[in-house]
């Protein structure tokens, strides 16, 4: 090509390597395409190129079946070498299962269930895992910021007579350059309580990474997690290396797969950290709902969080199976005060949680 008059260097024959790793070698035409996009630049290169690709590889059109037998070394050297495969081997290839050639490590572990992740899935879901922690819920500040919206200014927009007057200096004061102010926003308290009892075992050190996640991501968060008490975690859980604050998280539970008192742990949630949460708050509880405690006072204590926070979020991984039907004590009693109830065993899950957040701008 290059006596032709081509113009064909090193990057277009590393190109052309590429080109044939992405297609089959041994279909004559897949090559000649392959070859033909990639050492040629030019519509003046065309001539050049099927002149050489008939000289080296047999005269006439790509569709010919038969390229030559034997290639001297010149062309071993420039070629890649592939073994070429029977026709046994093709249509075997045929007869499985067609596999996209785009695909994402992430995507494949989306719909997986928690409790069969290895220790390699479980460190690649915690990069999602931070995405997912970033849509936290907001609601207005008494804070006004500088609106960037022109035209007719929004509902709840103020004029800033301050830059106004500011712009009107440049027009011997004809404030003719009009500025507005809207409400600035502000992240809600978040409150992430896990259960971590034997039931939850499968599903408690996943879930906690998504805490150590929303700890890690934004402020005013506060994470518990609770068997027959309740714990405070979120100083443990703070840092950058997530693996060691959920050593320090699980050092600090006492009742780490034990038994489940939900009711005596929202008890001591409401009293004892009822001022750091303050009201308004949205309240996400992850549990299986399996509850060894008396009903009434679970349905009395999830009554009173729900009077106190802005949204009650309930994650339970068994609703994940098509089956399941909250027929538990626990889960009779606690429905009727829950806003939202999610699924919370895949990383599907905890995306409907996170757009369930996001759209708490109240």
């Amino acid at each position: 090509m290059r006596a032709g008059g081509a113009r064909v260097g090193v990057g277009e024959l590393l190109g052309a390597h590429r080109a044939l790793v992405a297609v089959d070698p041994s279909d004559r035409s897949g090559a000649y395409f392959a070859l033909r996009s990639t050492l040629c630049s030019r519509h003046d290169d065309l001539a050049a190129f099927d002149a050489a690709f008939a000289e080296w590889f047999g005269t006439g059109r790509p569709d010919q079946p038969e390229p030559p037998a034997v290639l001297d070394e010149v062309a071993k050297v420039v070629l890649p070498s592939f073994a070429v495969p029977t026709a046994l081997t093709v249509e075997a290839e045929l007869e499985g299962e067609v596999v996209p050639a785009a695909w994402s490590d992430v995507e494949l572990l989306r719909d997986k269930d928690f409790a069969q992740y290895t220790a390699a899935e479980r460190r690649l879901a915690r990069r999602m895992m931070r995405t997912l922690a970033s849509s936290l819920p907001t609601r207005p500040s008494r804070r006004t910021r500088p609106s960037v919206r022109r035209g007719a200014p929004p509902h709840a927009a103020r004029p800033d007579l301050r830059r106004t007057i500011r712009a009107s200096l440049r027009t011997q004061g004809d404030p003719l350059e009009r500025h507005w102010r809207e409400p600035a926003e502000r992240p809600r308290p978040l409150v992430l309580v896990c259960d971590v009892s034997g039931s939850m075992e499968p599903y408690a050190r996943m879930l906690l990474s998504y805490l150590q996640a929303c700890v890690a991501v934004r402020r005013r968060v506060e994470t518990f997690v609770f068997g027959t008490q309740l714990t405070r975690v979120t100083a443990e859980l703070r840092g950058r290396d997530p693996d060691r604050a959920l050593e320090r998280a699980a050092h600090a539970t006492q009742d780490w797969s034990g038994g489940t008192r939900i009711g005596e742990a929202l008890a001591t949630l409401n009293r004892e950290h009822g001022r750091r949460l303050g009201r308004g708050a949205v309240v996400v509880l992850l549990s299986d709902g399996w509850d060894r405690g008396e009903p009434e006072q679970l349905e009395r204590e999830m009554a009173r969080l729900a009077r106190c926070s802005h949204r009650l979020i309930w994650l339970n991984p068994l609703k994940a199976h098509p089956d399941y039907e909250p027929l538990t004590r626990g889960m009779q009693a606690a429905l009727p005060h829950v806003d939202h109830f999610l699924a919370g065993n895949s990383l599907a899950s905890l995306e409907e949680l996170a757009t369930t957040l996001a759209a708490l701008t109240e």
